[in-house]
């Protein structure tokens, strides 16, 4: 496989296992329009491989797996008009992003090894087993941002850490450390940050060196949860998102997101014009 053309994501294979870097340290792995392609189509070349067993995901340096989607991105799409801001936010790039990642039959570790966000947030908790730095946070703010949840976390953190949990999380958007991302079921494990890469390394050389049929099936097998339900919800909640982004709402969360204010949302007002 020629992976030449990936701009983004550092790719390095060694006797069966490949690891990709996130690798836009200069701006915390941020997710820009480019990026988001590539963390969509990487797991589809990596599954198809046959150089490739096992797959460990991280972000470059050292205080960052991803900060999400560059604020910088999101202020050029909520600046276009309607027809192009459609053309650019209706895409299918989020939808193969989580698919592609639940379709790929290989064993993906991913090594949190910073903050992680939005789409990288989605990558990190869709891998099919993820270590965390203890000391690391991550966090849905979707809904600080005036737009539904819909990345991943519809469908899968219900199923990591429970519906009660689950709500509390998406509707306050509050950070989660790594150890209470832990004990509540988020991610599989945390440890040290020095040691999160070299462990999500090892393991992923135990799994290449393991039963490809066996370990693939078994993915299969446990993914078939995602399948009954979760994607349902995540292709709801998805649609949900994308209609947001053309709301007053989603304008004036990214504002302030952009400009470090407290948003004043449209429908807050409304709701207390009609509670009057």
């Amino acid at each position: 496989m020629d992976y030449s053309s990936y701009r983004h994501l550092l790719i390095e294979i060694d006797n069966g296992v490949a690891k990709v870097t996130i690798n836009r340290p200069e701006v915390y792995n941020a997710v820009n329009h480019r990026l988001h392609g590539e963390l969509a189509e990487i797991w589809r070349d990596l599954g198809r491989d046959p150089d490739v067993r096992a797959i460990v995901v991280t972000g470059a340096g050292d205080k960052a797996f991803s900060a999400g989607g560059d604020l910088a991105m999101l202020g050029h799409r909520m600046a276009l008009p309607s027809e192009k801001r459609f053309k650019e936010t209706v895409t299918w790039e989020p939808r193969e992003l989580v698919y592609n990642m639940v379709n790929c039959d290989k064993i993906i570790i991913s090594a949190i090894n910073g903050v992680a966000v939005g789409a990288g947030l989605a990558v990190a908790l869709i891998a099919d087993i993820s270590i965390m730095a203890e000391d690391a946070k991550i966090g849905d703010g979707h809904t600080r941002l005036g737009v539904v949840a819909g990345d991943h976390a519809a469908m899968i953190w219900p199923l990591l850490c429970g519906i009660a949990k689950t709500k509390y999380y998406l509707l306050t958007c509050e950070f989660i450390e790594g150890r209470e991302a832990e004990r509540i079921g988020l991610v599989s494990k945390v440890m040290p940050r020095p040691e999160v890469v070299p462990a999500a390394m090892k393991l992923a050389r135990q799994f290449a060196d393991g039963s490809a049929y066996a370990l693939g099936m078994t993915k299969r097998s446990i993914n078939q949860w995602l399948r009954l339900g979760g994607l349902t919800s995540f292709d709801y909640s998805l649609a949900l998102e994308k209609m947001a982004f053309f709301s007053e709402d989603a304008q004036a969360g990214v504002k302030a997101a952009r400009e470090k204010t407290a948003p004043v949302f449209s429908s807050q007002r409304a709701a207390k014009s009609t509670d009057g």
